[in-house]
């Protein structure tokens, strides 16, 4: 019966995959800056054109010095602008320099198309480390739980990586960068200039990325798929940390469609407002709010939106079967293998190592040094903080809580891990491990929410403080420029970048707080409305004689521990 019904999910899955597939083309087409209304007239330039082959991407333009100045004089086209006839003079004696210099010229396209290409090895490499924190994951999560449900565990974590990228493939890759062009070209990787158009809103309030819908179309473009490996592995953290919360009670079918939910609209969404060029990251332009919304590798983007998805979920599913006693007091479920979750937290922070200094997207970028000791300061200094804590609390050090700790460290640091400094970094990890343990007696005590392994207190907390930790703690020695603001300088010091409540901008406090806030009420309120409408229609929770036996052989046929078969465990 579980299995016809598995069977019949799958199928649907196929259909709309095989719908999607014919259907990309369409959508290709319909969201094509041709297609529709032109954005352009015959007096602008030609529409730029994907790069494919590589053999574009990476010239002249972008060879450009320490300081980030251009070898190119461009040409200047605001006649209004007071020192037009300064920068048509630098223009004109640049042009005939080149003129007389061809080999300069093609030197310094092979210096620019080198150094987009040392920012690929890089973005791509540290894509790969963060790809690999699947694994920690999977470690972690299995560990925390009952030896019963261990290879329930493992299917979620593999099916979640699978299914979660298709759907980010198919529509969530276009719904989030489809527009960044517009206001935030990761210049590191060459630009990408196809991607130039909203679905919903645009200009600088745009909502929704309308173009590059199954990779296709101008997301065929070597820039693009470099942005495009990086950021799937981006959105696969936060559908794997939807698992830890909902695991041991959630059937198959279900999870799946939490995963192509997670992939296709919820990460993609908020995702395109604070780093696709939406509207949030835009309030500096906007409205004067600072530099905008800023969030450097995810804390609030990734983690957080996988926090308290997970808590919708969590409190749809209710808690697992014995998990509060008739006195509503709760119980215990001890983790089934210690050496998992340790494992498991370990190969987790190797992986950060690609997230957080990776979110640099270019190695040129040499503040990524600074970015690796704060990612680790505000881990260490978090594991250390949650392992005293609940030691003096209960008077025995949990080696769990000191992996949770860590976890949060990381969290909590990634949104302002390039904008703080080292002593910085250590603060915001001590306020995570605090933060996290406050969370998890909480979520269990107060408000009953059951969630196995910790993520919503690690990943949903822990990433709206990290979020508002940069309003707090940034220095203002890095971000020049960030989202279109204070490129020259800010706050009327030259070279100002984003800066905290403690060192001068109030501003960008409150505009930090109000856009990870509302990231909680978005990341819950939509889970939690689709997702009572799901469970009112089919019931996402299994049976109750299912999970008692443990999900390895009802819901997925074979047990982690054949050797165990038989036996009962709790």
């Amino acid at each position: 019966m579980v299995r016809g019904r598995t069977l019949q999910v799958l199928m649907s899955i196929s259909i709309l995959i095989a719908w999607m597939l014919m259907m990309g083309p369409v959508l290709a087409e319909e969201s094509s800056p041709q297609a529709g209304a032109a954005q352009s007239t015959a007096t602008q330039a030609p529409e730029p054109k994907p790069d494919p082959s590589g053999i574009t991407t990476g010239n002249a333009l972008n060879a450009v010095d320490g300081g980030g100045n251009s070898f190119v004089v461009v040409e200047p086209t605001d006649k209004s602008d007071p020192d037009y006839a300064k920068k048509r003079k630098e223009f004109e004696e640049f042009t005939a320099l080149a003129a007389k210099e061809p080999l300069a010229v093609k030197l310094a396209d092979t210096v620019g198309h080198n150094r987009i290409g040392i920012n690929f090895s890089w973005t791509l490499l540290t894509g790969y480390l963060v790809l690999f924190m699947q694994a920690g994951f999977a470690l972690l999560t299995c560990g925390l739980v009952r030896r019963k449900n261990a290879a329930h565990l493992m299917m979620l974590n593999f099916a979640a990586y699978v299914f979660a990228f298709l759907a980010y493939y198919a529509c969530g890759f276009a719904f989030q960068f489809g527009a960044v062009a517009v206001n935030a070209a990761p210049t590191n990787l060459g630009g990408t200039p196809t991607l130039n158009q909203f679905l919903i809103g645009g200009g600088q309030w745009g909502f929704l990325g309308g173009t590059g819908f199954f990779l296709n179309g101008p997301a065929y473009d070597v820039g693009s798929n470099c942005l495009t490996l990086f950021q799937v592995v981006f959105m696969e953290t936060a559908g794997y940390i939807i698992v830890g919360a909902i695991c041991e009670r959630i059937t198959f079918w279900a999870f799946i469609l939490c995963e192509l939910f997670m992939g296709a609209i919820l990460y993609p969404t908020f995702g395109c407002w604070a780093w696709g060029g939406g509207w949030l990251s835009q309030l500096g332009s906007t409205m004067g709010l600072a530099h905008g919304y800023v969030d450097f590798a995810g804390s609030s983007v990734v983690h957080g939106v996988g926090g308290f998805c997970a808590m919708a979920l969590a409190l749809i599913l209710g808690p697992r079967l014995g998990k509060y006693g008739p006195d509503g007091k709760p119980r215990p479920f001890p983790a089934h293998n210690i050496v998992f979750v340790v494992t498991g937290t370990f190969i987790l922070l190797f992986g950060w190592m690609g997230f957080n200094p990776g979110s640099t997207l270019g190695a040129t970028d040499l503040r990524i040094s600074v970015v690796a000791v704060n990612t680790n300061l505000s881990a260490v200094a978090a594991s250390a903080t949650a392992l005293l804590l609940w030691y003096f609390l209960f008077g025995k050090p949990d080696i769990s809580m000191a992996c949770n700790g860590m976890l949060a460290g990381l969290v909590a640091i990634t949104a302002p891990c390039a904008f703080v400094s080292p002593n910085s970094s250590v603060m915001i990890g001590i306020l995570a491990g605090i933060l996290v343990c406050v969370g998890v007696l909480f979520n269990e005590r107060v408000i009953k929410v059951d969630d196995p392994c910790g993520a919503i207190s690690v990943h949903g907390y822990c990433g709206w403080l990290g979020a508002v930790c940069v309003g707090i703690f940034a220095d203002g020695s890095y971000g020049s420029g960030w989202n279109g603001v204070g490129a020259t300088s800010y706050l009327g010091v030259a070279g100002q970048g984003v800066t905290g409540l403690l060192h001068g901008d109030v501003t960008q406090f409150f505009t930090q707080l109000g856009g990870a806030t509302l990231m909680v009420v978005y990341a819950f309120g939509v889970t939690y409305v689709v997702f009572k409408i799901v469970n009112a229609i089919r019931p996402m929770r299994v049976s109750e004689m299912a999970e008692m036996e443990g999900l390895d052989v009802p819901e997925f046929g074979m047990p982690a521990y054949p050797e165990t078969q038989g036996r009962e465990f709790s």
